[in-house]
C-alpha cells in the first residue's frame, strides 16, 4: 500500500547555487573550517541551516519545514521547543546560568539516573559523553593499576585518541575478522595509541574469548556501545552482554556501556534490555534535555575512587561546567516525562516506521534495510544479517546509495543523518511516521531515476 497518495512538496531550495544556505555557507567558511564544528554533519554540496524547530518539526532558513528525525543526533528525544523542557530552563536562566558552588538541579539529576538504572550507585557528571568516557576510563585504568583498554570494532564513544580507534577503518586496513587491527580514524592520535587498544570482534564469543585471554592482564576496560550506529544498530546475541560481564569479570577487567545514544531504547537503557550489569556507564545527550551535558555512573566502589573525602580517593576532577543548573534542569524536565508508558509507545511507533520502511525498500528492489531497535533506527546499505561492523559494506557503491537515499529524504521533507542514523521523539504520532514512511516511498523511487 503506497503511503504517498500525491507527490510530497519538493524542500530543495537549499541546494540552489544562489540559495541563502549556500550563500551563509560560503560565508561561514571564511571563519569555520568547513563552514561547521560538526564534521558529522557535512554533506554535499553543503548542509541545511537551521532556522527554527517545534516538536517532531525543522525548518531551515530557506522556509522549508521538515520532519526531523535526527533530533541534534538523537539527543533532543522530545523533539524541540518542548514547553516543558523550555519552562524550567526560563526559569533557571532567571536564578543564574551556572555557579562555583554545586546547585539542587544537578542532586535532583543524580537521583533521578541513580533510581532509573540498578547498575548506577553514583554519578558524576561531565559536558559532553565524551567527556564523560574519558572519565569512565580514567577511572577503570585508577581501579586496575593497568593502562590498556579493549573496544569493538566500529564503537563509536567520542572524540578521545584511545576511542577514536578502528570506528572508520575499511576492509584495505581492518586486518583479520578474529583480531581486527586497531586503526585510527583520525589524524593527530599518537603513534603509541594503538598499542594501549585491544579492537574485539562484535558478536563473537570465541574470538572475544581468545583475546581477552592473550591481553587480560593488561586492559583496565572493555567499552560497549549496546546498539552501535557503525554497526548498522546490529543487535546483540542473545546472551552477550551477559557473557561480557562474566568474562570481564574473570580477568579482572571493568565492564563500561556506552549508552550516550542507546539511553534512548528504554527508561533503564539499553543493559535493561539486553542484560550486562556493567560495572560504569556513560550518559549523554538526552538526559540532559538538549544541552550539553555527560555523565558516568556505577558501581559506589568504582566512583568513589572521585571522592576527595574518601580514603579511596584517586581520581582527581573538576570543570567548570561540570554538573551546571542549566543542563541539569533540562534533564530532569525531560527524563520525568520518559515513563514505562511513553517508551512502549515509542517502541510502537518505531516498529511501525522500520517495518514499513523495509517493505518499501524490497518492493524496490533494494539492497538495504532499516535496522535498529526502540525509538533509534539505522537506514543500511545491505539486506544481508546484521551481525557486526564488518556486515556494512565498506565501498563506494554503499557511500553513494546512502548518499542518495539521504538527500531523496531531504527533498520528501526528512532529516536523516547522511550516514543513516535516525531516530524518532516523542510528539511524533503514527501520522507522522506514515509522513516519513511517504518520504521514504518517494525517495527510493528516485533512485530509479
Amino acid at each position: 500500500m503506497s503511503h504517498a497518495t500525491n507527490a510530497l512538496a519538493r524542500t530543495d531550495r537549499w541546494l540552489a547555487p544562489d540559495s541563502r544556505t549556500a550563500r551563509s555557507i560560503t560565508r561561514a567558511r571564511e571563519t569555520i573550517p568547513g563552514g561547521t564544528s560538526r564534521h558529522h554533519y557535512l554533506f554535499g554540496p553543503w548542509p541545511i541551516i537551521a532556522s527554527h524547530g517545534s516538536g517532531c518539526r525543522l525548518t531551515d532558513i530557506e522556509g522549508d519545514e521538515r520532519i526531523d528525525c535526527l533530533n541534534n543526533m538523537t539527543a533532543l528525544v522530545h523533539g524541540h521547543a518542548d514547553p516543558d523542557i523550555n519552562r524550567a530552563v526560563i526559569e533557571q536562566v532567571a536564578k543564574g546560568l551556572s555557579f562555583s558552588e554545586p546547585a539542587e538541579p544537578e542532586f535532583a539529576l543524580s537521583r533521578l539516573i541513580v533510581e532509573r538504572v540498578p547498575s548506577v550507585d553514583r554519578v558524576h557528571f561531565r559536558s559532553s559523553g565524551t567527556e564523560a568516557v574519558m572519565m569512565a576510563i580514567k577511572l577503570a585504568r585508577a581501579y586496575t593499576g593497568r593502562n590498556a583498554i579493549a573496544k569493538f570494532e566500529g564503537g563509536y564513544h567520542g572524540y578521545y585518541d584511545y576511542v577514536q580507534m578502528s570506528t572508520t577503518s575499511t576492509p584495505a586496513n581492518w586486518g583479520d575478522a578474529n583480531a581486527p587491527t586497531a586503526v585510527p580514524s583520525s589524524g593527530g592520535i599518537s603513534a603509541a595509541v594503538p598499542d594501549e587498544v585491544v579492537v574485539l570482534p562484535f558478536n563473537d564469543r570465541d574470538g572475544v574469548e581468545r583475546l581477552l585471554a592473550q591481553h587480560g592482564n593488561r586492559i583496565s576496560a572493555l567499552l560497549v556501545e549496546p546498539l552501535s550506529n557503525r554497526n548498522g544498530m546490529a543487535l546483540p546475541q542473545p546472551g552477550f552482554y551477559d557473557f561480557l560481564r562474566e568474562v570481564t569479570k574473570r580477568h579482572g577487567i571493568v565492564l563500561i556501556f556506552d549508552e550516550v545514544i542507546a539511553f534512548h531504547v528504554g527508561a533503564d537503557g539499553a543493559q535493561g534490555r539486553y542484560g550486562g550489569d556493567p560495572d560504569l556507564t556513560t550518559f549523554g545527550k538526552i538526559i540532559g534535555g538538549g544541552l550539553p551535558i555527560g555523565a558516568v555512573g556505577g558501581r559506589a566502589e568504582i566512583m568513589d575512587l572521585l571522592d576527595p573525602s574518601h580514603p579511596s580517593a584517586k581520581v582527581i576532577s573538576g570543570g567548570t561546567y561540570s554538573g551546571s543548573p542549566l543542563p541539569a534542569v533540562a534533564g530532569v524536565a525531560c527524563l520525568s516525562k520518559l515513563t514505562p508508558e511513553v517508551f512502549a509507545r515509542m517502541d510502537v511507533l518505531g516498529r511501525r516506521l522500520r517495518d514499513g520502511a523495509n517493505a518499501i525498500l524490497r518492493a524496490a528492489g533494494e539492497n538495504a534495510q532499516v535496522a535498529g531497535d526502540g525509538s533509534l533506527f539505522q537506514v543500511v546499505p545491505t539486506a544481508a544479517p546484521l551481525v557486526n561492523y564488518r556486515s556494512i559494506p565498506r565501498d563506494k557503491q554503499a557511500a553513494d546509495w546512502l548518499d542518495r537515499i539521504h538527500r531523496g529524504l531531504m527533498i520528501a521533507g526528512v532529516i536523516i543523518s547522511h550516514r543513516g542514523l535516525s531516530c524518532l521523539s516523542t510528539p511524533m504520532t503514527e501520522a507522522d511516521v506514515d509522513r516519513v514512511l511517504a518520504g521514504f516511498e518517494q525517495a527510493v523511487a528516485g533512485l530509479k531515476q
